[in-house]
C-alpha cells in the first residue's frame, strides 16, 4: 500500500495549543478513514510551533470492497398476483441498479422483504483523500481562534502552506485560500526550504535532514532534558525540573539547543521563589540547584537554533536575565523596608469588587471566618489564624508582587516571616490562595487550608450576593475554581463543617452591603452550585453518575461535604455487592410508596405497634426497632459501610413486608400505620442516599 503525508503549516501556534491539537488530528483522521472504509496502518502525528503533520506508513489504494445486503418493500407488495414485479418491487431494483434475477426475499421478524446483493466500495483512495483532508482541517478545535486577510476560515493560526501527498501523487483541495502541493518548508533559519516532496515516504528524512526540524514532541523533550541535565552537571548541579515549563519550551521550537548561562552571585540574596519565577515565567529558563536544593547562580535555557557563537547569544541571555533580577532586587529590598501597618492601610484604598467594599474591608471578614473555622476545627489556631486572615492580602501592594502578580500570598508569607510573624501566620498566608486549579496542591498547612476556606467562601457570598452567578461558560471570577478548593480542601483534610453555617456566617459579615439577594436566596443557589460542582468533581473521579445523584440528593445533601465523600464511597462499594440491585428495587420501591402516597396522608406521630397485625410488619417493626440504635450509633462513627451492611439486613424484612402486606389497604387507619412503618425505614434510607435515583 502506498504512503501519505499530510501537513499543515501555519504561523506560530501557541504552545499550549499543541498537545491537544495532535491528539485530536490523529483521532480526527482516524475516524474519517474508518468511515470511509480505506485501510491503514503506521500513522505518526506530530506538531511544532509551526506545522502538524500526519504520516502514514500504509494507505489503501481503494476502499474496501464489501457486499451488503438491502432489504426493500415486503414481498406481498413487491409482487402482484401473477408473480410479476409491482412498480414498488421495479423501483426497488432499478434503485439498487440489479436485474429482477437478483433480487431474493429475505425473512424477519416482521415477515418476508424483498432483497438485493449490493456491492459497496472501490472508490480510489486519491479520490476521496481531498475530502478528508479538507473535512478534518475545519473539524479542528481551538482555545482560540482567529481570520487572517479577507477569509472567512477561522483557525488557531494563519496558514501558509498544506502538503499532501499520497503515494507520488498530489491531493488536491483547497483551504482558507491554501492550495495544497508538493512543497513544505523547514526551520526558519537553519533549512528554510522549500523542499519538493516527490514521493510521500520522502517526507520524514527531509524534514529532519535537510529541514532540520525534530518533528516529535517526545523526541524534542528528549533532546531537552538529556542535554540540559549534561549542561548542569558541568555546573555541580542539577536542572530544577519543571514539568509545565518542559512542556511549554518543547512547543517553543522544533530544533531545540540548550545552553547554560549564568548570573551574579549577589542575586542568591533573592528568595528562591522569586529567582525561579524570573527564570521561568518570564525567561522561558530553568533553574539550576545544588544536591541539597539550594541555587546556583546558573540557569538553562533552550535555543531554537545552532548559533554561529554559542558565547555571543548566551551572553545575550544573561543581560536579560539580569536586567530583570535587578528589578526584583529592588523591589525585594523597597519591601522589606516597608511596614506591615502601612501596607494594611494601603489595601483600605484598594477595591476588591464594586459594592463589596475594600481589599482591606474583606481580609477583617476573612479574619472574622478565621475565627470561626479555628472554633470548629482547633481553637488553638484561633490567635494565628484570625493575625493571618487580616495580613494574607498585605503583600497586594508590595512592590514585588506589583511587578511578579503570580507570587501574591508566596511573597507574603516571605514577608510576614521576616517581620516576626509566627510560623502559623507564615505558612497560611503563604498557602492560602491554594490550589489554584484541579490538579493544584492542597496547602500543607491546618491553618493554610482554613485560610483558604475563608477567603474563597468570603468572595463566593459576595459574588452570589450581588447575584454574580456563574452561567455557561462565563466566570469572569474563577467562582466554580474557588467552590472546587473548598470541597477539595474540606474532602482531602477530613474537616467537618457545616456548609450552610459557614455560609451564613459569611452572609453576616456582609451586614453593611447592599446585596441583590436575601441571605436566603444566597445560601439556597450557593448551595445549589457547590453541588452542582460536586457532581462534576465526584464524575470526574470515576464514580457513576446515578450513585453521585443518589448520594448528593440524599437527606442530608451537601451540608457536610466530607460526610457526602464518605456516604458515596460506601455505597460504590455497595454497588459492586451481588445482591445490589436486588436491594435498590427493594429500597426504591419503599421510598416511592412514601413519595407517591404521603402527600395525601396524615403521617405525623409514629407507628403503633398494636395496629401490626400480620406478621410481616410485625418483624419488621421488630427488626427497625432493634438496629435503630445501632444505626445511630454507627452514624456518630460515620461508619458508612457498616451502615449499608445494615440496610442488606434490614431487606428480607422488607421483601417479606412486599411479598404478604398490602401496604395501601383500604382500612385508612391500618394503611396510615403501615405508610409510617415504611416511613421509618424510609428516613434512615434517605440519610444515606436517595435510592429513588438509583437504577438497576
Amino acid at each position: 500500500m502506498p504512503q501519505f503525508v499530510f501537513e499543515i503549516g501555519f504561523e506560530e501556534m501557541p504552545a499550549r495549543f499543541q498537545p491537544g491539537l495532535a491528539v485530536e488530528f490523529e483521532r480526527l483522521l482516524s475516524e474519517a478513514l474508518v468511515r470511509s472504509k480505506i485501510d491503514f496502518s503506521g500513522l505518526s502525528v506530530g506538531v511544532t510551533p509551526r506545522r502538524l503533520a500526519a504520516v502514514f506508513g500504509d494507505l489503501g489504494a481503494e476502499q474496501r470492497r464489501e457486499e451488503e445486503v438491502v432489504t426493500g418493500p415486503p414481498v406481498r407488495v413487491a409482487y402482484a398476483p401473477d408473480g410479476s414485479l409491482t412498480k414498488a418491487g421495479s423501483g426497488f431494483a432499478k434503485t439498487q441498479g440489479v436485474s429482477e434475477s437478483d433480487l431474493f426475499t429475505v425473512t424477519t421478524e416482521k415477515g418476508d422483504y424483498l432483497a438485493a446483493r449490493k456491492a459497496t466500495g472501490g472508490v480510489a483512495t486519491l479520490s476521496l483523500l481531498p475530502g478528508i483532508c479538507s473535512s478534518v482541517m475545519a473539524a479542528l478545535s481551538f482555545p482560540k481562534k482567529m481570520r487572517w486577510g479577507d477569509g472567512e476560515v477561522a483557525f488557531g493560526r494563519p496558514i501558509r502552506w498544506i502538503l499532501a501527498v499520497f503515494g507520488a501523487d498530489v491531493v488536491a483541495f483547497e483551504y482558507a485560500g491554501a492550495s495544497s502541493g508538493r512543497l513544505t518548508f523547514g526551520h526558519r533559519v537553519m533549512g528554510f526550504g522549500p523542499f519538493t516532496i516527490e514521493r510521500a515516504g520522502d517526507y520524514p528524512a527531509i524534514i529532519r535532514d535537510q529541514g532540520r526540524v525534530i518533528l516529535d514532541p517526545a523526541k524534542r523533550r528528549k533532546v531537552i532534558a538529556e542535554r540540559a541535565a549534561e549542561l548542569a552537571r558541568q555546573a555541580d548541579g542539577g536542572m530544577v525540573a519543571s514539568a509545565a515549563l518542559l512542556d511549554e519550551v518543547v512547543g517553543l521550537v522544533e530544533y531545540p539547543v540548550p545552553a547554560l548561562g549564568r548570573f551574579d552571585a549577589k542575586f542568591l540574596e533573592l528568595p528562591r521563589e522569586v529567582l525561579l519565577t524570573s527564570m521561568e515565567k518570564h525567561q522561558k529558563c530553568f533553574g539550576v540547584e545544588d544536591a541539597g536544593g539550594k541555587l546556583l547562580a546558573h540557569f538553562l535555557t533552550t535555543l531554537g537554533l545552532e548559533p554561529a557563537d554559542m558565547d555571543v547569544v548566551r551572553r545575550g541571555w544573561e543581560r536579560v536575565l539580569r536586567a530583570r533580577l535587578e528589578d526584583a532586587m529592588f523591589f525585594y529590598r523597597a519591601d522589606q523596608a516597608a511596614d506591615l501597618d502601612g501596607w494594611l492601610s494601603k489595601l483600605d484604598h484598594v477595591v476588591f469588587l464594586g459594592p463589596l467594599g475594600s481589599v482591606g474591608e474583606k481580609t477583617k471578614r476573612i479574619s472574622a471566618l478565621c475565627g470561626y473555622l479555628a472554633g470548629k476545627v482547633d481553637p488553638g489556631l484561633a490567635e494565628g489564624l484570625t493575625r493571618a486572615g487580616r495580613l494574607c492580602k498585605a503583600d497586594l501592594v508590595s512592590q514585588m508582587v506589583g511587578e511578579f502578580a503570580e507570587l501574591q500570598g508566596v511573597m507574603g508569607g516571605i514577608y510576614v516571616r521576616a517581620k516576626g510573624e509566627s510560623e502559623v501566620v507564615c505558612a497560611a498566608v503563604a498557602e492560602h490562595y491554594l490550589p489554584l486549579g484541579p490538579d493544584s496542591p492542597l496547602p500543607g498547612s491546618l491553618a493554610g487550608a482554613l485560610l483558604s476556606i475563608a477567603d474563597k467562601i468570603d468572595t463566593l457570598v459576595g459574588c452570589f450576593g450581588l447575584d454574580m452567578i456563574p452561567t455557561g461558560a462565563a466566570d469572569p471570577y474563577a467562582l466554580r475554581r474557588q467552590v472546587l478548593g473548598v470541597c477539595r480542601i474540606i474532602i482531602e483534610r477530613g474537616l467537618r463543617l457545616s456548609l450552610s453555617e459557614l455560609i451564613a456566617r459569611a452572609t453576616a459579615n456582609y451586614a453593611d452591603c447592599a446585596f441583590k439577594l436575601s441571605g436566603d436566596d444566597i445560601a439556597a443557589k450557593l448551595t445549589e452550585f457547590f453541588a452542582a460542582r460536586l457532581r462534576a468533581y465526584f464524575t470526574g473521579q470515576g464514580y457513576e453518575t446515578l450513585a453521585v445523584e443518589a448520594a448528593v440528593c440524599a437527606g442530608v445533601g451537601v451540608d457536610d461535604v466530607w460526610s457526602l465523600a464518605s456516604r458515596l464511597e460506601a455505597l460504590s462499594a455497595f454497588a459492586k455487592m451481588d445482591d445490589f440491585s436486588q436491594a435498590v428495587l427493594t429500597f426504591k420501591r419503599a421510598a416511592n410508596i412514601i413519595r407517591k402516597q404521603a402527600p395525601g396522608e396524615d403521617l405525623s406521630g409514629a407507628c403503633d405497634q398494636g395496629l401490626l397485625a400480620e406478621p410481616a410488619e410485625r418483624e419488621l417493626y421488630a427488626k427497625l426497632t432493634e438496629t435503630g440504635e445501632r444505626f445511630e450509633q454507627l452514624w456518630q462513627r460515620d461508619d458508612y459501610g457498616a451502615l449499608f451492611a445494615l440496610l442488606r439486613e434490614l431487606r428480607p424484612y422488607v421483601d417479606a413486608l412486599f411479598d404478604t402486606v398490602m401496604v395501601m389497604a383500604e382500612d385508612p387507619g391500618l394503611r396510615r400505620n403501615r405508610l409510617l412503618l415504611l416511613l421509618s425505614l424510609v428516613g434512615r434510607l434517605y440519610r444515606l442516599a436517595d435510592f429513588s435515583a438509583l437504577q438497576v
